[in-house]
């Protein structure tokens, strides 16, 4: 069974609190690679789970969450604990590398002294080392969110992504935002990635066939191995439909159960779903659908030290960003799971050595951009991060400069997850907007707005998060907003949950009757007009020399 020695030895060891004025080579020389790596083996199958790079080639900051608010069943459980009861929860040290990695706690200082995570190169180091002590019991699984939201994924249309992961050799992938480089491109990759790519639940939008591959077969250790994919069932309604006219997608709880039965009755001892569902998603689908051994979650970003079991079936939570690698051993024998023992390894970095070949390949890649990339637009006052259910300070900052830049009342930024984090006094760079920002529909619309739709607009995205069901839950966070303040009752019914709408232009409160100039990006609408995102944001960085975003004003009720 998982022990919790697996990850609190990393902790034990840097157990002191690492004082804000401490260097970080003195935060290194407490942390090995050895002690990242370190696990006690078991069993004759090994599970290795990478998801949500979101095309991050390269080490990165990223912020972990302090609010993450759960509903119904899933109020007060993991992963809806944050800060320090999660370091509570888990037992982990304050100041510890590990609260750095997984909480928002002292999470400056700790940067400082910790540095970046991730980097491909850095966790081609670690499944090295993996199948190197585990040989041909190993299979390495991509959760999706690859492809895409960096700037060299955009302007290669997801190129330096796959021929980056074909070095790591995934056994199979689902996706999510690989959909937004439509449906040809799509085509096209897959045609030729050199590994299953698997969604169960995409179909063919006019005959309902199967778009991809359910499940593919593996035989690992003496054991052989279903892995079924899922696919993000909520892509078309969460990005343009139009980009994928020929797909149709969903949770098909009955078509899992029929993957499920079939490989069962093809021989599977292990049944592995490889999920792109969101977390409470896979929870309630991981208590319906019988006969699951392991759901490898992805899609809302949560790292998990530990696996959560439903029923007989584990759920693996393994981050974003590349920050982390979940390796599971488990003991399959007679069909059925007899042990497992799993472990969250943060890649650290300046603790990892970088693998030369992987290295060597993302050099070439970022050549022909480099200078552009780190061109310095300004710099920032403040911590400059993403998550958070409600608002996140580089969500504000675009949101000033939809403001400014484009002459508006109102601004909204969609509550996307991924984005990296800017410490306070660093410098923006263009690489940094684009973090922020690549995508392939980055339109910024101007448009009029009544104050009516503007709360039937966030009423929507906030039944999207906060329906009770986790089968009308779509992930991400609120949709974030500049020029005005609102209360929120995240407890109420669908429609009822948003209130004292306010112009702070003005201080009065939005009329239901009176229209709006309201800026955004990112809308699902073919043919929306406006400059790219990366441009309207880059200028008003320039414009602003230092910037220090106007904080978001939002009342929450009923958490």
């Amino acid at each position: 069974m998982t022990s919790r020695r697996d990850f609190l030895q990393i902790a034990a060891a840097t157990a002191a609190l690492v004082p804000t004025g401490w260097t970080r080579a003195f935060a290194q020389q407490r942390l090995t690679q050895d002690d990242l790596l370190a696990f006690e083996p078991m069993g004759n199958v090994t599970l290795v789970h990478l998801t949500d790079i979101h095309a991050q080639l390269r080490p990165v900051l990223f912020r972990e969450p302090s609010t993450n608010l759960g509903m119904g069943e899933a109020r007060g459980q993991v992963p809806h604990v944050t800060g320090r009861a999660y370091l509570d929860l888990y037992g982990i040290p304050g100041g510890s590398p590990l609260a750095y990695a997984l909480t928002p706690e002292d999470y400056v200082a700790l940067a400082r002294s910790y540095g970046r995570m991730g980097g491909l190169d850095r966790i081609a180091t670690v499944l090295d080392a993996i199948r190197a002590e585990r040989g041909d019991k190993v299979l390495f699984l991509d959760g999706g969110d690859t492809w895409q939201n960096s700037y060299t994924s955009m302007v290669s249309k997801g190129q330096d992504m796959v021929d980056c992961m074909a070095l790591l050799k995934p056994d199979a992938m689902t996706g999510h935002w690989e959909f937004t480089l439509g449906t040809e491109r799509v085509k096209e990759i897959v045609d030729g990635l050199g590994c299953p790519f698997l969604g169960q639940n995409v179909r063919d939008a006019e005959w309902n066939e199967p778009a991809f591959e359910a499940t593919k077969m593996f035989e690992r250790g003496g054991a052989k191995v279903a892995v079924i994919g899922q696919a993000f069932p909520y892509t078309p309604i969460a990005n343009p439909r139009w980009m994928i006219p020929g797909w149709s997608f969903g949770i098909r709880e009955e078509d899992v159960q029929a993957s499920v039965d079939k490989a069962r009755k093809e021989g599977a001892d292990l049944v592995v779903l490889l999920s792109h569902n969101g977390f409470d998603v896979d929870r309630k689908l991981a208590s319906r659908v019988k006969g699951i051994d392991v759901v490898l979650t992805g899609h809302t970003h949560d790292a998990l030290p530990q696996a959560v079991k439903v029923g007989n079936t584990l759920l693996i939570a393994s981050g974003s960003h590349g920050k982390f690698l979940t390796r599971v051993d488990l003991d399959v024998r007679d069909g059925a799971v007899k042990g497992y023992r799993s472990k969250l390894i943060p890649i650290f970095s300046d603790i990892i050595a970088p693998e030369k070949t992987m290295a060597a390949k993302i050099r070439s890649i970022r050549a022909p951009h480099e200078a552009m990339l780190k061109e310095e637009l300004g710099r920032t006052e403040a911590l400059l991060y993403r998550r958070g259910n409600f608002n996140g300070t580089l969500d504000d900052m675009i949101c000033d400069a939809l403001l400014s830049e484009r002459e508006a009342e109102i601004a909204l930024s969609p509550g996307f997850r991924w984005g990296t984090t800017l410490l306070p006094g660093q410098s923006i760079t263009r690489e940094d907007v684009y973090n922020a920002t690549a995508i392939t529909y980055p339109a910024a619309y101007r448009m009029p707005m009544t104050g009516a739709r503007l709360k039937e607009v966030l009423e929507d995205v906030a039944d999207n998060l906060f329906n009770a069901d986790p089968y009308y839950q779509q992930g991400g966070d609120m949709v974030r907003v500049g020029g005005v303040s609102y209360a929120i009752d995240v407890a109420r019914p669908a429609g009822s949950r948003i209130s004292d709408l306010t112009l702070l232009r003005t201080g009065k409160p939005i009329e239901a009757g009176t229209s709006y100039t309201v800026a955004g990006w990112a809308s699902v609408n073919e043919g929306t007009d406006g400059p790219p995102i990366w441009d309207v944001v880059s200028s008003h960085i320039k414009a602003k020399g230092t910037v220090n975003p106007t904080p978001a004003q939002v009342t929450v009720r009923g958490a």
